[in-house]
């Protein structure tokens, strides 16, 4: 992530606009006219196939850049963002952008930054080949913790706006799997479930699960 100086004055380059829940922040196939800073919220990106089905790729959370790879490669979008919950972001104009990071000698970082997600990406690949549904599970939650901050805030936190195919497509599984990994957790006390929502009530015991392999 950027510093706060630096994502303060990235945030005053541009226009904020808020974005309700399930609506597409960025469109597959559309320009790299603009990218997003998001400030709230969280978001999934998705690759939407010929044939119509449609490919989990990442979560994202405040502090995010959204749909800068397509910015500085000057091609299409090649997944959608879509807001899982009601997000603010900061709307960003290209050529603005890409010249806000040569003044400030920001390439460097945003190429560290890409190397993470990609880090990300085969770590995540490993552990669907590797890792018990109930573990993947486990470590997704607590990653969507650290994403929407609230690690810090208590011991219990409150996940909005996934749904369980959406956990599903995260962790490589069918939805009934999802249901039945979540009935695990929520039998010996970690987790909540409602509607779009879970709760986790023992984020260290949670860590515990999530370590087992």
């Amino acid at each position: 992530m950027l510093s706060d100086e630096v994502w303060r004055d990235l945030r005053s380059q541009g226009v904020t606009r808020m974005f309700p829940e399930r609506s597409v922040m960025l469109r597959q196939g559309s320009p790299g006219t603009h990218l997003l800073a998001l400030i709230s919220g969280l978001a999934k990106v998705v690759c939407r196939e010929p044939g119509g089905a449609k490919t989990w790729l990442a979560f994202r959370g405040p502090g995010d850049l959204l749909g800068e790879v397509s910015v500085f490669n000057g091609t299409s979008r090649t997944a959608d963002v879509v807001a899982l919950t009601p997000c603010v972001a900061v709307v960003l104009d290209a050529e603005r952008f890409v010249r806000f990071v040569e003044e400030r000698g920001l390439v460097i970082h945003l190429m560290r930054q890409a190397l993470a997600r990609m880090r990300e990406s085969d770590l995540h690949r490993g552990e669907l080949q590797t890792l018990p549904l109930v573990v993947r599970l486990a470590r997704t939650l607590l990653r969507l913790a650290v994403l929407t901050d609230q690690m810090a805030e208590s011991n219990a936190v409150r996940l909005t706006g996934l749904n369980q195919e959406e956990v599903a497509q995260a962790i490589g599984v069918t939805r009934n799997a999802v249901i039945s990994g979540l009935g695990q957790l929520r039998a010996v006390g970690l987790v909540e479930t409602a509607r779009r929502v879970i709760v986790i009530r023992d984020v260290e015991a949670l860590r515990r699960w999530a370590a087992a392999d």
